[in-house]
């Protein structure tokens, strides 16, 4: 069923992504300074988590001591495949938005491959937790031990250097499927409280995420509808605020 799931993602994201962008011409350029300047916010999303004033850093730094001071409980399988999946999954953003930003140059994916990586590190600090192998040990950039990440990777990176427009889709879609795997994962895989307070933190800063991307497209004229999580919960997240919160450690 995993391996099944996954196909399906990877074949819903080769489809949509062509879909939407059958119709964009080839635009390179960086766009205006005012629509550059909406993501300016995304670079202190990821430390909305840690009390105010924490610089990135010590965010890490303040989720590592977190996360180890909830308590160790017995993990299923289903929460070890979670943990493994999403450690490189978070890895695959980071991967696509650094590749991204050298061809485009624009704040937004410089800013949020930031935040992945406090997301995969975050997943780490899980992995070594619970002595867990991790799939992400010594990781080559655009190389996942997931084969179905590794195509879905490759397929990402075909469309997003077709044109800025097409980059800003796949940073929506990245977003997209990453919210709804952790929204899946919260609400029927995972139960250990120091997961359930990482995957909702991510999911947390994948809303945001989300919210930047489809600014940044309505803005250039692009329209992105979801393919992974419901018409409705997109809606919901991209009509309301960014989640700047102090999101306390539950001690």
């Amino acid at each position: 069923m995993k391996n099944r799931k996954w196909s399906m993602l990877f074949l819903a994201a080769t489809m949509a992504g062509s879909m939407q962008l059958i119709s964009c011409s080839k635009d390179t350029g960086t766009p205006s300074n005012t629509v550059a300047g909406l993501d300016e916010t995304v670079v202190i999303i990821e430390k909305s988590t840690a009390p105010a004033g924490t610089d990135a850093n010590a965010t890490v730094s303040w989720l590592d001591n977190c996360i180890n001071s909830l308590p160790v409980e017995s993990l299923t399988q289903a929460e070890i495949d979670a943990l493994t999946t999403m450690r490189e999954e978070e890895l695959l953003a980071h991967d696509v938005y650094v590749h991204l930003y050298s061809m485009y140059h624009i704040p937004i994916f410089n800013n949020i491959s930031q935040s992945e990586t406090q997301h995969t590190l975050a997943i780490k600090t899980l992995l070594l937790k619970y002595n867990l192998s991790d799939p992400a040990l010594n990781h080559v950039s655009g190389v996942f031990v997931n084969a179905n990440l590794q195509a879905l990777y490759t397929s990402l990176i075909a469309q997003g250097s077709g044109s800025l427009n097409a980059g800003l889709t796949v940073g929506a879609t990245i977003e997209d499927l990453d919210i709804n795997d952790l929204h899946i994962h919260i609400n029927t895989d995972v139960d250990n409280q120091d997961i359930l307070f990482v995957f909702g933190n991510l999911e947390k800063g994948s809303r945001n995420h989300l919210r930047s991307f489809y600014t940044l497209l309505l803005k250039r004229g692009i329209s992105y509808g979801p393919q992974f999580i419901s018409a409705d919960y997109f809606n919901q997240i991209v009509t309301s605020p960014y989640e700047i919160g102090s999101g306390p450690c539950p001690l």
